[in-house]
């Protein structure tokens, strides 16, 4: 019987990436991908972290989380100038956003067709 390490698939996970294993990015990993897929704002992850007894600061949360978007562990869905989230699944999909609630829901890829879209403005010259 193989015994495995608790950090052992987030240890996996960023050397996959090509990223560090620091302890900080361990226990995000860990959860951030313990269960289903989902979307994360940075605040909602650090709180999340500091219940979980995760020292991490509010820019090391920040700056993780745009790390595993840049190795592409991670998409990052801007809804507005206030709001971003970072989404688990990295897969090619679309979302809905619940502007009353303030949630996104996945909308797979293949579901999505666009019909007709507008042909684009002719060239203009800029006038100096």
């Amino acid at each position: 019987m193989t015994v495995r390490r608790p950090y052992a698939a987030a240890l996996e996970w960023l050397r996959a990436a090509g990223l560090r294993s620091t302890r900080q990015r361990l226990a995000l990993t860990r959860l951030l991908f313990a269960g289903t897929d989902r979307h994360v704002t940075v605040n909602a992850l650090h709180k999340e972290a500091r219940a979980n007894n995760v020292r991490v600061t509010l820019a090391t949360v920040y700056n993780t989380l745009n790390q595993f978007t840049e190795a592409g562990l991670l998409r990052e869905v801007v809804v507005d100038a206030s709001c971003t989230y970072f989404d688990t699944n990295a897969s090619h999909h679309h979302h809905f956003f619940c502007e009353e609630d303030r949630y996104l829901v996945d909308i797979p890829g293949e579901e999505l067709k666009v019909a007709k879209h507008p042909h684009p403005p002719p060239e203009r010259r800029s006038r100096r």
